[in-house]
């Protein structure tokens, strides 16, 4: 290799934009860390490529429907890539000579290609691949491609079945999800030991878009996905732990990103009706498509009704609109255009959470109500704006720019008569927001040395603007009092740098540096005189992975990094708070294999220590941070295709969680889930047949710090059928299908019945749904 002396005008380049992020941060990099930064940064401004090889760049297109196919796995003499979002993929040094170019993705035919590469040329390909039947056989886990759930998440979108909204969260390993206020509110979510209570350690994203709220009437991080329809899922990407630089704020136990698709592939009209008074009525047209050489367009747009009594005694009478559209220009395969808009709408009535012993005493049944004024009402609606641009083989760009108009109405009672014996303890959460963001980067991809190398610079900024987020006392949906009034603002603005490096044909690297920067502002409206309070804060996340990939069939992996979420604005602002933005230490370790034809397996063992916790309180309806806490465990997940039509698939999830500090047998974490488990079996496209039937399973758990009230576990039957022919697809879901009585959100809550001259503390609950039937016929034409 020759010496790094000649400046190569790319890498130049480059290192500067590093120069000035390095110096934009300078403030909060540590006195240890500095000179690691300029020593990488000089090595990479300095040292030059070797002697120009051969090449091999290209694009990979669907043939039929002449549009780019990301995540495509691509191997080339023991070398590996993926395509990018435009389809974009490149190999560089590649020694004169005739190589076989293998394509493989999920869903689509394994393509093998001759490629001659000429001496110090490099070989232009446009690779055409044609949809099939979901092979398990043609999955490669050695990819060089850091993200070691790109095959779990490419089988399991095409094999699980999204049956409604609330499933589409159900597709990352693990992850548990609980409803308890009527349909409309978001879900709470279980992941690694964790309750995320409605995403307060989960960072979940939609096109890009994140859909967490910061400073939520509700509750931190709150993420309702209710606005993306089940159909319009494309891709999802998920990552446990906080490894990846592009994630931020609530990114601890791990993100889910969801895409839609740039080109609708079918258009359909859905009809649905089942039990308990439940109709949706749902559909997808192209609006405009054009091909040529030149550009690829298309806008279509989407719309689904839906609207059911619920299985409780007390009607839910919940509806919900969805409206999305989204244009998409792709041009001679180097630029992306997207522009989509979204609108949401939804209104229910709830049961609430209701005691045991008003069961046990004759007062209501099990799915009867207490205080039948809960309920809502929310809505969201979305722009969202991307362009992408592919310079040349070595430099990609990426813009993305969104706003959101939200509002949340809320009535909840969690304590019933405890604070108010005639009134009741109904509460009322509201507010109204607007959400701009921006978020862009810049890639490289080149060598150092004879090594290849992708760098990444990520930029960007979140602003939320609260005009009213109120907290107020209320009886029968009718204000009494304001317990909290105000307004908020809330911006972050972070950037990122991450470098991925090929150690060799086997060993990949990447390590990244993200920092954010936030600032608070809270104005309390109830509060005479000095009502303005502000702060500002910022935090560096570190992260490294390294996989290892020993051939085809075997990964290793191996991750370290730290992630953080914010804590809510009027909390930090208004209390003593030790922590404004706690981090979460984390190391994950595993292996990603294929021991057999068609079987697919990924296991790790994982650790995470979090600065604090928040802790749901039922009296008020509110969480508050609490104290450290550490979790370990074992992810284990495998997916099997035992003939052409024919999958299995099982994900396993061993935790044990306690609090730091706190005596044996005190230091439990209330809720955290010892032991999950999810899988089934699924009949792909026999005969036009296809059919999934589907367990789910949770532990018993502590419910409470000392495991005196426990929260029951369950096991549950889904079956999921639909039968094509042509044009028209029949389909038949079936939760619950053993109907079992199971307890969907519990909480041990400190409550008064009215009768009651005491409080007493135990289990308040949301019943699960029992068996419930659901047919539909959609027409794709």
């Amino acid at each position: 290799m020759q010496d790094c002396r000649e400046l190569n005008k790319d890498q130049f380049v480059y290192g500067l934009l590093i120069q000035i992020l390095v110096s934009i941060v300078d403030s909060s990099i540590s006195s240890y860390m500095k000179p690691i930064l300029l020593f990488v940064t000089t090595i990479f401004m300095a040292c030059t490529a070797l002697a120009q090889s051969g090449g091999i760049k290209g694009y990979v297109i669907d043939t039929d429907n002449k549009i780019p196919v990301s995540g495509v796995n691509i191997q080339v003499d023991k070398k590996g890539t993926i395509s990018n979002h435009l389809g974009y993929f490149a190999f560089r040094e590649v020694a004169a000579g005739e190589y076989e170019l293998e394509l493989s993705y999920v869903g689509y035919t394994t393509e093998l290609i001759k490629v001659v590469v000429p001496s110090n040329k490099s070989v232009d390909l446009t690779v055409n691949l044609k949809r099939s039947s979901v092979n398990l056989n043609n999955v490669i886990v050695s990819g060089k491609n850091i993200v070691t759930n790109q095959a779990l998440a490419s089988v399991d979108i095409q094999l699980r079945p999204v049956n409604n909204s609330q499933d589409i969260l159900k597709m990352v390993p693990g992850l548990f999800i609980a409803q308890h206020a009527g349909g409309g509110k978001a879900e709470q979510i279980f992941l690694r030991g964790y309750d995320l209570d409605h995403g307060t350690d989960i960072a979940i994203s939609v096109d890009g878009m994140p859909v967490n709220m910061v400073s939520h009437a509700h509750g931190q991080g709150y993420a309702d996905l209710h606005f993306l329809e089940p159909e319009l899922v494309d891709k999802v990407s998920f990552e446990k732990g906080p490894y990846n630089s592009a994630y931020g704020n609530f990114a601890t136990t791990g993100f889910v990103a969801f895409s839609t698709p740039d080109f609708l592939k079918e258009q359909y009209v859905k009809l649905e009706a089942g039990m308990f008074n439940t109709q949706r009525i749902g559909s997808a047209i192209k609006l405009f498509s054009k091909q040529n050489d030149r550009v690829n367009q298309q806008w279509y747009a989407s719309g689904a009704y839906s609207k059911t009594h619920g299985y409780f005694e007390k009607p839910q009478d919940f509806f919900r609109s969805n409206l999305f559209t989204k244009y998409t220009a792709a041009f001679t395969n180097k630029t992306l255009l997207s522009v989509s808009v979204s609108n949401f709408s939804s209104r229910w009535d709830a049961s609430g959470q209701i005691p045991q012993r008003a069961i046990d005493k004759g007062l209501i049944t099990r799915f009867g109500t207490i205080d039948s004024s809960e309920g809502g009402n929310t809505g969201r609606t979305n722009v969202n704006v991307l362009f992408q641009y592919q310079f040349n083989s070595k430099w990609s760009l990426s813009n993305r720019l969104y706003y959101s108009n939200y509002n949340f109405n809320l009535f909840s009672n969690f304590t019933l008569f405890l604070n108010d014996s005639v009134n009741g303890d109904e509460i009322q959460q509201k507010e109204k927001r607007s959400l701009y963001g921006y978020q862009g980067s810049l890639n490289y991809s080149g060598l150092i040395g004879n090594k290849n190398y992708v760098s990444e610079i990520g930029y960007g900024f979140r602003y939320d603007d609260v005009s009213d987020i109120t907290l107020n006392k209320t009886a029968n949906r009718v204000l009494l009092s304001h317990l909290k009034k105000g307004s908020l603002q809330e911006a972050n603005v972070f950037a990122w740098w991450q470098n991925t490096i090929d150690i060799s044909n086997k060993l990949e690297l990447n390590a990244a540096l993200r920092y954010d920067w936030f600032n608070f502002r809270y104005r309390d409206q109830l509060m005479a005189g000095l009502s303005f309070y502000s702060q500002q804060r910022g935090v560096l996340s570190p992260k490294i992975n390294l996989a290892f990939s020993a051939d085809k069939s075997l990964k290793f992996f191996i991750s370290s990094g730290i992630g953080f979420h914010s804590n809510d604005t009027r909390v930090i602002l208004t209390a003593p708070v030790n922590k404004v933005l706690p981090k979460v230490y984390a190391l994950d370790a595993g292996a990603i294999l294929k021991p057999a034809k068609g079987l697919l397996l990924k296991t790790t063992v994982w650790s995470m220590y979090s600065e604090q916790e928040f802790v749901y309180v039922g009296d008020e309806g509110v969480v508050e941070p609490s104290g450290e806490t550490r979790r370990y465990g074992i992810d284990l997940s495998a997916r099997y295709q035992l003939n052409k039509w024919l999958f299995a698939d099982a994900d396993i999830n061993l935790t044990k969680a306690r609090a730091v500090g706190e005596t044996k047998g005190n230091n439990y974490v209330p809720l955290a889930a010892g032991f999950t488990s999810i899988g089934g079996l699924t009949a792909k496209n026999a005969g036009g047949f296809s059919g999934s039937l589907r367990y789910r399973t949770i532990g018993n758990r502590p419910a409470n710090e000392d495991k005196s009230v426990v929260a029951d576990g369950y096991f549950l039957l889904d079956a999921l059928f639909s039968y094509r022919r042509k044009a028209f697809e029949f389909t038949l879901s079936i939760q619950n299908l053993l109907n079992n009585d199971w307890n969907e959100a519990q909480f041990d809550t400190n409550s008064r019945l009215q009768d009651e001259t005491i409080a007493i503390s135990e289990i308040h609950f949301t019943p699960g749904t029992p068996a419930f039937v659901k047919g539909g016929i959609v027409v794709r034409f």
